[in-house]
């Protein structure tokens, strides 16, 4: 049982199972890079999988919210996918072929 005033576990707002620590990243819902500041934790897979499907620029033209990323048909399927994992689980993550041609 947790103690009373003790946080609970942080949520991954896409998948929504349990972050373990080792397993949470940062995301930037904006990139840092397009001014962005405010961060979401994530799974580290799932933060990963964002990364491989969309560019800096779509993140921050399209995607800048966690709902707008649960509504990309791809990132969809992965949190369909991923839901049924462990809290723990992590795979590798590439690339899509769209993404590794554009830089920005």
């Amino acid at each position: 049982m947790t103690p009373p005033g003790t946080p609970g576990p942080v949520v991954c707002p896409l998948c929504e199972r349990a972050i373990p620590p080792a397993q949470r990243d940062a995301h930037h819902l904006v990139p840092k890079s397009k001014g962005g500041r405010q961060t979401e934790f994530l799974h580290r897979v799932c933060h990963r999988q964002i990364h491989a499907l969309l560019t800096e620029t779509e993140l921050a033209r399209q995607y800048a919210t966690v709902d707008a990323l649960l509504a990309h048909p791809e990132l969809q399927a992965f949190v369909a996918w991923v839901k049924t994992k462990p809290d723990d689980f992590f795979v590798r993550t590439r690339k899509s072929t769209r993404v590794r041609g554009r830089k920005r």
